[in-house]
């Protein structure tokens, strides 16, 4: 990856039903706009995404998604308004960042959930996006929740057991439904153990790749941390990703035309290879690229970003 930088411009931006939304820029001022979503719902973007972009060729904005990380409430000190959290507001909090930049059109680089909310925002506004990448593609759709919260369970017997079991859901209640009632609960522990088990069993799923080195897993986060991740991934689970269509591939041919670049790990199990190549297919613009050595996410997947925004750097879309 390119070399460690700062921010030179940072701020919190007023997106309207009392949210403020944390961004900051680096890179050349001047250079090729690039935008990276971040992963959960929740999860925060972190320093690492600066270096997947050559700061002399890249105008690099980063921003952390309503209710987590810097953004201003988060979720857990707001659960009355957890309604106002939802990918349609997402894409217009983006709206009015790009405006806010002066940005015409900037290449979207999301990762996990961040690659659901990148083809969320270009299918609603593709004259907006230049190119896409893409890194661990996950869906977010109906079908990929029962997957992730139920069906799955059938590689990790005994920890999905405990997973359903803290979920204290009631017979024929999803588990997805029951967590989300304790993570938004009154009392206090009720809604720490829910993030707690929910934390453990997003650690066990997240990879099949054996030389998998977990570092500073969710269920060594802050009780706060914790709590708030896991309600916003609930709650847009819940939710089925609040895709307008029901999924992404309802809506490709709004994209068909954007050149992307879909970059996907085979050892991924919380994220499974089928839909990443289903939207290759039907995504005639797009390139797929399987990393074979690994699961949601690694150095060869993150070396596969930067040889695509290296590619794209001077690429200069039509109008």
């Amino acid at each position: 990856m390119f070399p460690s930088l700062e921010p030179h411009a940072s701020g919190i931006l007023p997106v309207g039903e009392g949210q403020g939304v944390y961004w900051e820029t680096s890179g050349n001022p001047q250079g090729k706009p690039a935008v990276f979503l971040h992963g959960g719902p929740g999860g925060g973007m972190g320093v690492g995404y600066r270096r997947r972009f050559d700061p002399e060729r890249y105008l690099i904005v980063g921003f952390e998604q309503r209710g987590c990380g810097r953004s201003l409430p988060l979720a857990t000190h707001d659960l009355d308004r957890l309604a106002l959290n939802t990918t349609p507001r997402l894409i217009a909090d983006m709206e009015l960042l790009r405006e806010h930049l002066g940005i015409e059109r900037w290449l979207l680089h999301g990762v996990s959930w961040g690659t659901a909310l990148a083809l969320a925002y270009a299918q609603a506004h593709p004259g907006r996006v230049s190119e896409l990448v893409l890194m661990a593609v996950t869906p977010t759709d109906p079908l990929y929740v029962t997957w992730i919260t139920e069906t799955v369970g059938v590689l990790f017997p005994q920890a999905w057991d405990e997973f359903a079991r803290a979920s204290g859901a009631r017979p024929g209640q999803r588990i997805v439904d029951a967590y989300l009632e304790r993570l938004t609960d009154p009392d206090p522990a009720v809604r720490e153990a829910a993030a707690e088990a929910w934390c453990r069993w997003e650690d066990t799923h997240i990879t099949l790749d054996p030389g998998f080195q977990p570092g500073h897993t969710l269920s060594q986060e802050s009780p706060e941390s914790r709590q708030n991740f896991a309600t916003l991934v609930a709650h847009y689970w819940r939710h089925g990703g609040f895709w307008p269509d029901g999924s992404a591939l309802a809506g490709m041919a709004r994209v068909a035309h954007l050149p992307a670049v879909l970059i996907h790990g085979r050892y991924d199990v919380s994220g499974p290879t089928r839909f990443a190549w289903d939207l290759h297919r039907a995504w005639p613009g797009s390139e797929f690229v399987l990393v074979a050595e690994e699961g949601h996410g690694g150095p060869q997947m993150v070396a596969a970003v930067r040889e695509a925004t290296d590619r794209f750097a001077t690429r200069n879309p039509q109008p």
